[in-house]
């Protein structure tokens, strides 16, 4: 049975028009500065992290990197973006920002994303969110005395967000909020932005490369996956969708995959708080498409918009060996408000 989770009354909208707490190094201010800085230049965050296996009931497995913590400390989970991986500099951040605060951290990598193919022929995918359900019930199952809270990041951001529209009140008890950053709320807007200019089909051309691979190594296994010649071809993530993310995972063509999956039309049915950041300068997610409509009457949803900040990027600070990462403390000071729990000396 559902138990209705009411909307705390200390929960604030913050100015949809753009928020002015951020303010961007001034080493790093355009859109494009801010998001190569973080996925490249940014040094790697040290985390005390272990990796363990999870193997999942379809006979598939997913890695999961974990900081521990005291019993009863809050639990936050946090998802990569495409092609990302617990690895990635912006896992990292976020999970040494956990650390720091005495939290236990769970860096979840998607199927396919660990550095070892996974077992079925399916993968992962902007929409899938049967993997982060399960996580979050074994999660919830196996500390049941502690608070958790998700973070999801550019891709992960909109997996996060689906699945807490699509369960609305029957998401865990125990999980009390969620920050999405950079999340591309139109998948379809996204997969055109990206082709446009210089930079973005340089970032562009290193997903796909990835991708490709990645279905090469698996071709040994599923030999009709996809056609070879036809991969060889891919140049766009819009091509890549239509030839094989879609067709390996049930969708009639890259449209309908991008329609379903995307987590706009799911926010009005999310039902716990959740903080959205996103830069109005990110390379793939246009301001005039963030969902401000959506998020100006909702109880459970709040707006961090700044003019700035780039895909995944917010970093503040007078030098760069010193960066402010704005994103990771805003996020961390937001969950931190929501997840009530027995804090242990």
């Amino acid at each position: 049975m559902s138990t209705r989770y009411p909307a705390p009354a200390s929960l604030q909208q913050e100015a949809l028009g753009g928020q002015q707490d951020f303010i961007p190094a001034w080493w790093c201010r355009s859109g494009h500065a801010q998001t190569i800085w973080a996925s490249v230049l940014r040094p790697m965050p040290n985390v005390p992290a272990r990796r363990e296996r999870w193997e999942i009931p379809d006979g598939d497995f997913l890695d999961v990197d974990h900081v521990p913590a005291p019993a009863g400390r809050p639990i936050v989970i946090v998802l990569h973006g495409l092609e990302g991986s617990s690895d990635g500099k912006p896992v990292r951040g976020f999970l040494q920002a956990v650390h720091r605060r005495g939290w236990r951290g769970l860096g979840l990598n998607f199927r396919s994303c660990s550095g070892e193919p996974n077992r079925l022929r399916r993968s992962y995918h902007s929409g899938e969110t049967s993997d982060l359900r399960w996580i979050i019930r074994r999660v919830a199952a196996q500390y049941p005395q502690d608070s958790i809270g998700g973070v999801g990041i550019s891709l992960g951001g909109n997996v996060l967000l689906k699945y807490l529209g699509e369960q609305q009140d029957d998401v865990p008890p125990a999980f009390k909020a969620a920050v999405a950053v950079s999340s591309p709320f139109d998948l379809a807007v996204s997969a055109r932005v990206f082709e446009r200019g210089f930079l973005n089909r340089i970032y562009m051309g290193r997903l796909i490369r990835s991708l490709k691979r990645k279905t090469l190594a698996k071709l040994i296994r599923y030999p009709d996956l996809v056609d070879p010649l036809q991969l060889a071809a891919v140049r766009t993530i819009g091509e890549f969708d239509e030839w094989v993310t879609a067709p390996v995972h049930g969708f009639a063509d890259a449209m309908s995959y991008w329609t379903a999956s995307s987590c706009r039309q799911f926010l009005r049915s999310i039902r716990r708080p959740t903080l959205l950041i996103n830069g109005g300068d990110d390379p793939v997610v246009p301001a005039d498409g963030l969902p401000r409509k959506e998020i100006a009457r909702h109880p459970f949803l709040t707006a961090a918009f700044p003019a700035t900040g780039g895909h995944a990027g917010f970093i503040g600070g007078a030098w760069p060996f010193r960066p402010v990462l704005w994103a990771e403390e805003r996020a961390l000071t937001f969950l931190e408000s929501h997840m009530r729990a027995l804090q242990v000396p």
